[in-house]
């Protein structure tokens, strides 16, 4: 058995190899570093896959959330709905930017946003909601796009797990992860669905206006070299990168299909599995019929597996599987209201029972492209052996 990695992206590279040393050669030849032929190219094909009037490329997926704050004119003192539950950018860049956080519980089952946590906490100081599509499967777009109208708030995805997935809703319409709210963000960490060879990010908004003043703020806020316009940074990505990006980006719905393959594997062999509880895909089930075209339907696109794991000590079969040689993740073991740098007198544990019982219940197994049935049989026997005992 080939050894067990929690992201294979050197198995993955093997498959485009030629592809990507063709094209990082070209950028070097070129020596059009930045800015180059490759950014613009990507942004333009990522913006077709995506079907977005602006993908607007900058350094990494935190940079991007930011950017897209600052773009919509967001003031120290607003109040930014989040989920409590999540990785720490997406509170991170609302503090930096001197907003107010404002973190809420989420659905057991899906483990994004709660929409009534949301409606519960809005105030007259708040500002936008910042759905995160966690794990790879969309938030409850429905209700969070009527709570923002009805309370005209902007929504900010948050698509740094979710490139590539879709999202079906209540009329039947579908669209892709990251252009159903006012801006989007993701990040193509190594790691992510789609990623590059270092960092990357990038963000998506179908708001001609929105989408200029977030092309000024990426680059210093100059639209004429040395006019400096708005208020910017330094956020651009790199054509070494965007490269790499152009090579994976045609291979983005086989990856994505690759990883729910390997969940529905998962699942048959947890099937039945007292104390396992497998990840819940919300409206037509990807994750179990091989059938269902994922354009049209609620598309987890599993940037992780994520288990519960009930009655058992989670971090105990953390260390059976890495003493097994098998590498697991907790993502994520402290909520982010009980983080040092966010806590705040306004939080009650009692407002977040859901984000406090998952921290101590989930574990994320190893989930890529080139995973294969002996590898997920392994592991799953593993998982099951310990359980069980």
């Amino acid at each position: 058995m080939k050894k067990i990695q929690m992201v294979d992206l050197k198995g993955q590279y093997a498959h485009i190899k030629e592809r990507v040393d063709a094209s990082v050669l070209e950028v070097i030849n070129s020596t059009a570093f930045i800015n180059g032929p490759e950014v613009h190219s990507f942004q333009k094909e990522l913006e077709e896959y995506l079907d977005v009037k602006h993908v607007i490329p900058c350094a990494n997926g935190t940079d991007a959330l930011q950017i897209a704050m600052m773009g919509l004119g967001l003031k120290p003192g607003d109040e930014v709905i989040t989920a409590d539950f999540t990785f720490a950018a997406t509170v991170e860049v609302i503090a930096l930017l001197q907003l107010t956080p404002v973190l809420v519980d989420v659905e057991q089952d899906s483990f994004n946003i709660d929409p009534d946590a949301i409606r519960k906490a809005i105030t007259p100081n708040t500002k936008a909601i910042v759905p995160v599509h966690l794990f790879g499967q969309a938030a409850n777009m429905d209700e969070i796009m009527a709570i923002a109208k009805e309370h005209n708030l902007y929504v900010i995805e948050d698509n740094a797990q979710g490139i590539g997935g879709s999202y079906k809703f209540n009329d039947k319409k579908v669209a892709k992860t990251g252009t159903i709210g006012h801006v989007a963000s993701t990040s193509f960490f190594p790691s992510k669905n789609l990623g590059c060879y270092g960092d990357g990010g990038a963000i998506f908004t179908n708001d001609d206006d929105l989408a200029h003043t977030i092309r000024g703020i990426v680059n210093h806020g100059m639209y004429v070299r040395y006019h400096h316009d708005v208020v910017g940074v330094n956020s651009r990505l790199d054509s070494i990168q965007a490269a790499i990006l152009r090579a994976k980006l045609p291979n983005l719905d086989n990856y994505n299909n690759a990883r729910r393959a390997a969940a529905r594997k998962y699942n048959k062999a947890f099937e039945g599995v007292k104390n396992i509880v497998t990840p819940k895909v919300k409206g037509n089930d990807c994750a179990t019929r091989e059938d269902v075209i994922c354009d049209t339907c609620n598309c987890h696109v599993f940037h992780q597996y994520t288990l519960r794991v009930l009655n058992s000590d989670r971090d105990a079969l953390a260390k059976h599987l890495n003493d097994n040689g098998i590498p697991c993740g907790v993502y994520y073991p402290i909520p982010l209201h009980n983080q040092k740098a966010y806590q705040d007198d306004r939080y009650n544990e009692a407002d977040f029972p859901v984000t406090n019982q998952l921290v101590k219940e989930v574990i994320s197994l190893p989930m890529h492209t080139e995973l294969d049935d002996e590898q997920i049989d392994f592991i799953t026997k593993t998982v099951i052996d310990f359980v069980n005992q």
